[in-house]
């Protein structure tokens, strides 16, 4: 293993083991009461298609709702400045610091100021910072960066942060229990906003039209920080600007359950500063207040950092609709079991981060993460604005790989079987390429797989391109899919079917999971449909993943030259793979001109959601096989297409008993498990999985999961072998 995989997995197995379980137990949390308080509402994508419109369109105008609300702040008495970068910020912020002869400064949370590093900047300056929120009151004791855009201090338990508390605070009594730290926090905190000279927020948005400020908060240190102190600091990018209040509403829905799974917030706090209020002296708090509010000032300091870069950047644009939730990293397995702490670069965290780290702080930021992202799209259905994070974390990958230079970049490309620059790391081409690896191992099989399983070419493969040893490599079949249905006589009903399809073989299908394939070709013929079988092209789904753009549609525009002469008979696509759908429905339209993606995805489907239709129409369920008790993981793209729906369904159908896991992710992500620094984590994930299907209640049952990837993560966790649904189905 290279010092650098091996640097990445020594840090991920230290988070496991330090901070895992907190991450764990927090997010989940989160993301389970997502689900349920966006069950009791019907119009959760309406909102949301409203919210990103209105992104969008503040985005498209922000340089007018930047001019907009300079003019609201100043007409209600305040200051409006926009910051080209983090030191032009701190310049104007330590000033205004400076020219209050302040002393302290009490300040709510802010990731923008976590971005430009205020904190650091005002304390050179002899300024007194106290973080007023509590999970950032407890990463500024620890000293330590915050692991969640939402919880700070997600990586701690309450037993971690009270060993903090005590040895920092060293309290006449040891503090315990959660509502010992949270009173003491109150208290300490109070006191230190009661006492500062200047008070600073963030803003979750601002409304240009009349200057307010939306503080979208759990506690009520936020709008503390903002009224206590004569001076109010809000720190904002540029990004946070909408047109006015009008446009409020659907983010007021969605924040609070994107970000911590309630219907709202504890504190929604609309302030249109300087507020409207005296200023009150805790030094006589006996004395009566004079009702004046001249000494009051308000400094709205819009931050650019790159923003605008990102704005005319076709493909990070998108990152600036993002509102701060948190819902990626809440849905995202990886995250889950690691945290912002490996799942983040200097400042952002998540599946959003990578967007962010790269416009704001540059690729070599991104690039230390990225990785950890593995496309499963789990985080787009979470978005509150409906942001395509998987895509923004392919193309930070593609401009990473670019960025690499190889010494005979022009040789290196003649030899490779793909389209992307001759840089790319030798384990990403290893598996951008599992296709043309995938062809070879079957054409010289079995000796390929003798030899891919012998001790010294595991040792090899591990050293040069990071394969980890301990995973089983996939056993290449003699016999492909294709090959197969060729030789076979054609059936005596062949094009008299009502329903004509043809089979997509993906490379696993094709050339490994060969079985199921057969399968699904008896399935759907046995079920009145006339079967052809593609040729076997790469979808795209592995170069993708290690961001190889350029191969990835190389490889799209392959597979639908192949379909078209089927589309343009009438028949209908069927895709075994779920990963490879998603590439159909999703991702094609990144990679190929919108009619012809448009056409593709329209008919395309996944093999079990094929057979309910079929069965819905008529089909005899009597041909397939029926009955048993049934273990049943999905694969991640089935549920964020929710097509996973339809397997069960043919279940019920046919009398089976299931028990259907609900846990999301088996952890293998296609590549992912196989990469040594990120073999400890793949387990991990799929241990959770593993877990629920060694259950007494469960463990006797036929293990059936989705994917290939599924697949060899439960057979490598689990004594039973797992099997893919339609060949549970299939008739002999």
């Amino acid at each position: 293993m290279s010092a650098d995989r091996e640097r990445k997995a020594a840090k991920i197995r230290h988070l496991l083991e330090t901070e895992g379980d907190a991450v764990f137990e927090n997010t989940t949390h989160v993301n389970e009461g997502r689900y349920e308080t966006n069950a009791h509402r019907d119009d959760i994508e309406e909102l949301r298609d409203a919210s990103r419109a209105i992104k969008e369109d503040a985005i498209e105008r922000l340089p007018e709702l930047i001019e907009t609300v300079r003019e609201s702040v100043e007409a209600n008495g305040g200051e409006v400045y926009v910051a080209d970068d983090a030191a032009d910020a701190n310049r104007y912020i330590t000033e205004v610091a400076e020219s209050k002869d302040a002393e302290t400064l009490a300040k709510s949370k802010s990731m923008t100021t976590e971005e430009i590093d205020v904190n650091e900047a005002l304390e050179a300056a002899g300024v007194d910072v106290t973080e007023t929120d509590l999970g950032e009151f407890v990463v500024q004791v620890a000293d330590e960066a915050p692991s969640h855009l939402v919880g700070p201090a997600f990586h701690k338990s309450t037993e971690d942060i009270a060993a903090l508390f005590n040895a920092h605070f060293d309290p006449d009594e040891p503090f315990e229990s959660a509502e010992d730290l949270t009173q003491f926090a109150r208290d300490h905190v109070g006191e230190k906003i009661m006492d500062a000279d200047v008070g600073m927020t963030g803003a979750n948005f601002v409304f240009a039209e009349s200057g307010t400020i939306a503080l979208v908060t759990n506690e009520g240190n936020a709008r503390k920080c903002a009224v206590t102190p004569d001076t109010h600091v809000a720190v904002a990018g540029v990004e946070k600007l909408i047109p006015s209040v009008d446009e409020f509403p659907p983010f007021a829905e969605l924040i609070a359950r994107a970000a911590g799974g309630q219907d709202i917030a504890t504190y929604l706090s609309l302030l249109s500063p300087p507020v409207d209020s005296p200023v009150v002296d805790f030094d006589a708090p006996d004395e009566p207040l004079d009702g004046s509010t001249d000494d009051r000032e308000f400094h709205l300091v819009l931050l650019d950092n790159g923003r605008t870069e990102m704005r005319e950047d076709d493909d990070l644009r998108e990152t600036l609709y993002c509102i701060r939730c948190g819902a990626c990293a809440n849905s995202c397995a990886n995250f889950q079991h690691v945290g912002g702490h490996a799942f983040g670069g200097e400042t952002y965290t998540g599946g959003i981060a990578t967007g962010w780290e790269a416009g704001v702080h540059g690729l070599d930021s991104a690039a230390e993460f990225n990785d950890l992202c593995t496309g499963c799209s789990r985080c787009v259905d979470a978005c509150p604005v409906k942001i395509d994070i998987p895509w923004i974390n392919t193309v930070v990958r593609d401009r990473v790989n670019r960025g690499t230079d190889a010494e005979f970049d022009w040789l290196v490309e003649g030899l490779t079987p793909d389209a992307d620059p001759g840089g790319v790391d030798l384990q990403k081409r290893l598996f951008g390429n599992f296709g043309t690896l995938a062809k070879l191992g079957s054409a010289t099989a079995p000796v390929s797989n003798w030899l891919a399983d012998w001790g010294p070419t595991r040792a090899v493969m591990e050293r040069v391109a990071g394969v980890d040893r301990r995973r089983d490599l996939p056993a290449f079949q003699r016999e492909t899919l294709v090959d197969w249905f060729d030789a076979r006589d054609p059936l005596p009903a062949a094009g008299d079917a009502d329903r004509e399809v043809v089979l997509y073989p993906d490379a696993y299908t094709n050339y490994v999971l060969v079985d199921r394939g057969k399968a699904a070709v008896r399935t759907l013929e046995a079920l009145g449909a006339d079967v052809a079988v593609a040729p076997c092209h790469e979808s795209g789904r592995a170069p993708l993943s290690q961001g190889m753009i350029a191969t990835a549609r190389e490889n799209a525009e392959r597979v639908a030259d192949s379909l078209d002469p089927y589309l343009d008979a009438g028949r209908d696509v069927v895709v075994v793979e779920p990963s490879d759908l998603a590439a159909f429905r999703r991702e094609y339209e990144r990679l190929l001109d919108a009619d012809r993606a448009e056409r593709l995805a329209e008919h395309s489907y996944e093999v079990l959601e094929y057979v309910y239709g079929l069965l819905e129409n008529g089909a005899d369920a009597d041909a397939l096989a029926s009955g048993g008790d049934v273990a049943f993981h999905s694969h991640c793209q089935q549920r964020t297409l929710d097509v996973d729906v339809y397997t069960e369904a043919v279940f019920e159908r046919l009398g089976y008993d299931v028990v259907t896991s609900d846990v999301e992710c088996c952890g293998m992500a296609g590549s992912f498990g196989y990469k040594s620094e990120y073999y400890e984590l793949s387990v991990d994930v799929g241990e959770t999985l593993a877990d629920q299907f060694a259950a007494e209640d469960v463990a006797e049952r036929e293990l059936v999961a989705s994917g290939a990837s599924c697949d060899e993560q439960l057979e490598s966790l689990l004594p039973q072998a797992a099997t893919h649904p339609v060949e549970l189905l299939a008739p002999e």
